[in-house]
């Protein structure tokens, strides 16, 4: 069976951080990060990214991805959905026949090669379609508030005077990675029954989406890296 294909995608334009794929990560690129940890787990064929920008290609290169294509445009913006962009990729780069994509996201800086050794371990074994990162929500959702002009509500009443550890316990993409068979992503349905997971530690997955989240990926790494 061929290696696997990983795919990253890192588009030029970031709203609320300015250029966040290529920020500097304590002397290299966060998306550096990413790419080493992929290379370090010898888990595939290949280390694609997509991007529209040749500054971004020019840098991943350095670290050893490969650009084989610059994006379009029409499928550069912050409308455009992570399928079309994977899709697109796995067309481009002709490898409909390789039996599994993994997409690893251009801000795993906290990502290791065991997490993506064993999440392919597990779909392997069980022959799912689809794995998907999740971790456990810090703050359990079923006990969220609601505002209701000046008053603070509870949004479910029925949970409110519940213990939190008697709660069901529930879990959010982590933003880390996912792997999937490639005939699954030109699916109209693409989580099928057959969909698994990999649950993450606290620090080991952060979803970056703002300067905050950044100073806070920095903090962890920087205190995980202490400690090893």
């Amino acid at each position: 069976m061929k290696k696997p294909i990983c795919i990253i995608a890192a588009r030029a334009g970031s709203k609320r951080i300015k250029n966040k794929n290529i920020v500097n990560f304590f002397g290299k690129p966060l998306i550096s990060y990413s790419i080493k940890t992929a290379k370090e787990s010898n888990l595939f064929e290949k280390i694609i990214v997509s991007t529209d920008s040749i500054k971004i290609a020019r840098i991943v290169k350095r670290y050893g991805a490969e650009v084989p294509f610059l994006r379009k445009k029409k499928l550069s913006d912050n409308k455009t959905g992570l399928r079309e962009v994977i899709k697109d990729t796995i067309k481009n780069i002709g490898s409909k026949n390789t039996r599994y994509h993994f997409y690893i996201y251009a801000t795993a800086a906290l990502l290791n090669k065991k997490n993506l050794i064993d999440a392919f371990k597990k779909i392997k074994k069980l022959n799912y379609d689809f794995l998907i990162s999740i971790k456990k929500f810090e703050s359990n959702p079923l006990k969220a508030y609601k505002i209701k002009k000046n008053n603070l509500k509870f949004k479910w009443n029925k949970f409110a005077k519940k213990n939190t550890h008697k709660l069901e316990n529930l879990y959010s993409d982590s933003a880390s990675f996912f792997i999937f068979k490639t005939k699954n992503i030109f699916k109209k349905n693409i989580l099928s029954n057959k969909t698994t997971f990999y649950e993450q530690q606290r620090n080991d997955a952060l979803d970056i989406d703002y300067p905050e989240d950044l100073k806070m990926l920095k903090y962890i790494y920087k205190n995980k890296s202490i400690k090893h």
